[in-house]
């Protein structure tokens, strides 16, 4: 890699267009194409968002999307997607793509992986081989692999941890953060963002976000939440953290989250986002509506002949039952899983919008009040929406 390198002052921006409070509204400059935030990723971990044409991820408005190294290095391995033409090419999206280190997946390996100072040894869940992921390595991999955003290389410990346990491990983060720089290829519109860590002691984040930017990074991300801290945490965290981050660069928050994680994150300064939720979520008969989650097995849906939600302006709720959706996941046909991660996928980009809006109109203090009043309501009452006629 180093025969490509030069120096760092690649030409992706953040460029601000709104605020009301802490939260931002603006515009991400890459060379894939340009992405209004706040924005929420669609999480194509092997090169695919599960049960989704990228026509369909298209759709619902989605600008950027989500690969992970740890999971392509090992299938179909990093070379093979470079040979392929990189992911965009590959997967059928000219769009950004971001990429995450593979750091939260190796941590996540247990007994089958080893940390040192350089970096980690793991063997692979799929067939047990032995591999190896230090800084430079995963700048590499990620370079092969075409990412619009590289992540750098870091350690997630789980929560809770001592305090003493999350110093050490931010500040190794920290000399990895400074390795995976130098490793980075700039090229214009290309980007890398460095990662905050510290659990949820301010002086930790506080240390971690000073040495990042010393460093220099085109955005910056929150990682170390969302595994386990709950929201009340994470928000408290997420109040002291973003204030100290640049203000002219992309926040990300990593991982993160249901409909009401997202709002409350965007009202504390965050401008991006990822989570599987959504579609895992519809790969269990979980929808996302405006009334809060629905369960589609439940059998009070099986004669339902409502669609989804009364707002038909989206692919799946303007056009199917809610009792056939409860058939095809009672009948395990996988057009159910489809269409639902489809609905649930579009309804976090409509939210999105709406927040959006709501910054640039600077009403989003007012919008985040009906949302969660909405949301705590519940499903739609037959009252208040009743089943359509079908006699002829």
């Amino acid at each position: 890699m180093s025969d490509h390198k030069t120096d760092h002052a690649t030409k992706m921006t953040w460029v601000p267009e709104a605020t009301c409070g802490m939260a931002r509204a603006g515009h991400l400059h890459t060379r894939h194409g340009t992405v209004p935030t706040p924005t929420f990723m669609p999480v194509g971990t092997v090169g695919t968002v599960k049960g989704m044409t990228m026509d369909a991820v298209r759709s619902t408005g989605a600008g950027i999307v989500l690969g992970n190294t740890y999971h392509l290095m090992l299938r179909p391995t990093a070379d093979r997607v470079q040979k392929l033409g990189g992911l965009h090419r590959m997967m059928d999206w000219p769009g950004p793509i971001l990429t995450d280190s593979g750091g939260f997946q190796v941590m996540s390996l247990g007994a089958l992986r080893k940390l040192d100072e350089d970096g980690v040894t793991f063997r692979s869940h799929i067939d047990g081989s032995k591999h190896r992921l230090t800084p430079e390595i995963s700048t590499e991999i990620q370079f092969k692999l075409d990412a619009t955003i590289t992540m750098a290389f870091d350690e997630c410990p789980a929560l809770p941890a001592t305090p003493e346990a999350l110093r050490k491990s931010m500040e190794m983060s920290m000399r990895w953060a400074a390795r995976s720089r130098e490793a980075f290829v700039a090229r214009e519109g290309y980007g890398q963002f460095g990662i905050v860590q510290g659990g949820t002691e301010r002086d930790l984040r506080e240390y971690s976000i000073k040495a990042l930017t010393e460093i220099g990074f085109e955005g910056y991300a929150i990682g170390g939440l969302a595994v386990g801290e709950g929201q009340e945490l994470m928000f408290s965290t997420l109040d002291f953290t973003t204030p100290m981050l640049p203000q002219d660069k992309a926040r990300y928050l990593m991982g993160v989250g249901t409909p009401d994680d997202l709002l409350g994150a965007v009202m504390r300064g965050v401008d991006m986002f990822d989570c599987v939720m959504p579609s895992r979520a519809g790969r269990t008969a979980r929808a996302y509506t405006e009334r809060g989650a629905i369960n589609l097995r439940n059998a009070r849906f099986a004669e339902d002949t409502r669609t989804l939600t009364p707002h038909d302006d989206t692919p799946v709720a303007g056009r199917y039952s809610r009792a056939y959706l409860h058939h095809l996941f009672r009948a395990n046909e996988m057009l159910g899983p489809m269409l639902l991660t489809w609905h649930n996928l579009a309804y976090y980009q409509r939210l999105m919008r709406q927040i959006r809006a709501a910054i640039v109109d600077g009403t989003l203090n007012a919008l985040a009040i009906k949302l969660r009043e909405d949301w705590a309501k519940g499903d739609w009452t037959e009252d208040e929406w009743p089943m359509p006629d079908l006699t002829l």
